[in-house]
């Protein structure tokens, strides 16, 4: 029974879509199914649970995220493990392999919101909101250096903003200059709309912290490409 299941998933991990030796046809082989980009993108900034996942990726069943997390692990994409007492939960996160797709992503998010079809009011999650940032960034952008916390209702991060880069990490910094709490919806409003943090405030839509110059100039650094005509 063991060696039958065994033979059985060799099968599956043998399963070609096509017969090319191209690396984007590969590519696609390991991420072209349903929500197999999402979840890798969700696991971007750090280990997650299963629910986690399934909370944050609106739509997809826990049978299908199951098969996804099997068919990215067989890849080498991600890995399981056990979080040491006292959690002790499994978590799924991406290997070091999986981590060097980030790029794949930035550029296909680049390219994507150039259609008139990119719609950014529809509802995103708040590890898509923090890979935005990183992703849209100005990279031209004077040396402003500052740190800061985006609190939303399911999750927290800390950004550490720098010449060289933007650093994002699950949790909450104690030396925060600026922090943002609001949803990840409004928050890209006020990103890429610039919308007027007032308005937020006064929709009781965000609490805004610390230096707001600095908040206001950490908004300024970011903005999406133009539309195609």
């Amino acid at each position: 029974m063991k060696l039958e299941k065994m033979t059985q998933e060799a099968k599956v991990a043998e399963k070609r879509w096509y017969d090319d030796a191209c690396g984007t046809a590969l590519a696609l082989e390991f991420l072209g199914e349903r929500w197999s980009m999402l979840i890798v993108r969700e696991l971007m900034l750090g280990p997650r649970r299963f629910g986690e996942l399934k909370a944050d990726l609106t739509g997809i069943s826990a049978n299908v995220l199951t098969q996804r997390l099997e068919s990215l692990e067989r890849a080498g994409i991600l890995t399981r493990r056990k979080l040491p007492p006292p959690a002790n939960v499994q978590v799924y996160e991406l290997t070091p392999w999986g981590y060097e797709s980030e790029p794949i992503f930035q550029t296909m998010g680049r390219w994507a919101t150039r259609s008139p079809q990119h719609d950014p009011t529809l509802p995103l999650s708040p590890v898509s909101a923090m890979l935005s940032l990183r992703t849209m960034i100005n990279p031209e952008r004077p040396d402003l250096r500052m740190t800061l916390v985006f609190r939303f209702p399911t999750a927290s991060f800390t950004g550490r903003l720098d010449k060289a880069e933007l650093a994002i990490e699950p949790g909450e910094a104690d030396d925060a200059d600026v922090v943002f709490e609001t949803d990840p919806t409004r928050f890209v409003s006020l990103v890429y709309g610039k919308w007027p943090f007032e308005e937020s405030e006064a929709e009781g839509r965000l609490r805004l912290g610390g230096n707001r110059e600095l908040a206001k100039r950490f908004i300024d650094l970011f903005a999406l490409p133009p539309k195609l005509a």
